[in-house]
């Protein structure tokens, strides 16, 4: 089957396409939409431009869409660039937001496309124990009361995962960042050819709505 993965860069796009890879689907396009707005309901926007230097480590073409991050135009958006590959499945990295997973399920049933979702309604705590086994992820994004500004820029590992779940007693935080609590970034994993250096990044964080960003300005391959 010849599919196509949503992929923002973060842990769960790159858990969707690892899951493809192992169903044995040809993955003929990595599929990045670029928001103008960083209010998008539908997309990853922190650090977007870094899945140029992820799909050339990763061995897998590029399509690039771009929308102004309007509501539900920017489903529309996906649409068109989905509707000019020659695929027969989309495959997202949805986990608990029905908001996004009804859209990408109705834009598939629309082009005649089969739409999986392979991390849909997985427990949280398992499905991070899982892909912080297999992938180097970094947290580059932050909007929960309980995440401060040592968070941005930390490898969620075993033990930042275990906070994450006191985090989730103590405050309610989800524990995969569903609704937006946190981003993601992923620099290695196996279907990785090489993996993903920082060279220059800067935090910003917002002391008043308790959020931040790690914007990662300057980045480089490394050979495995």
């Amino acid at each position: 089957m010849r599919v196509a993965v949503l992929y923002s860069g973060g842990k769960d796009s790159n858990y969707a396409l690892y899951w493809a890879l192992k169903q044995g689907f040809e993955v003929r396009y990595l599929v990045s939409m670029v928001s103008e707005s960083d209010e998008s309901y539908m997309y990853h926007v922190p650090n977007i431009h870094l899945t140029e230097l992820q799909a050339k480590a990763i061995g897998i073409p590029l399509v690039k869409g771009f929308t102004s991050g309007e509501k539900e135009k920017e489903v529309e958006d996906m649409k068109a660039v989905l509707e000019g590959l020659k695929i027969d499945g989309v495959v997202a990295g949805a986990l608990a937001s029905e908001y996004q997973k009804r859209r990408v399920d109705r834009v598939a049933e629309e082009l005649g496309l089969k739409s999986f979702a392979p991390a849909w309604h997985r427990d949280p705590i398992e499905y991070m124990r899982e892909i912080v086994g297999i992938f180097d992820i970094v947290m580059v994004g932050t909007a929960a009361y309980g995440l401060d500004e040592s968070w941005l820029g930390r490898k969620i590992d075993e033990r930042a995962l275990g906070e994450l779940v006191k985090l989730n007693e103590k405050y309610g935080i989800h524990v995969a960042g569903e609704g937006g609590e946190f981003e993601t970034f992923v620099r290695d994993a196996p279907f990785f050819k090489a993996r993903i250096v920082f060279d220059e990044v800067e935090k910003k964080w917002d002391g008043c709505s308790y959020s931040g960003v790690l914007d990662i300005k300057r980045a480089h391959l490394e050979p495995k």
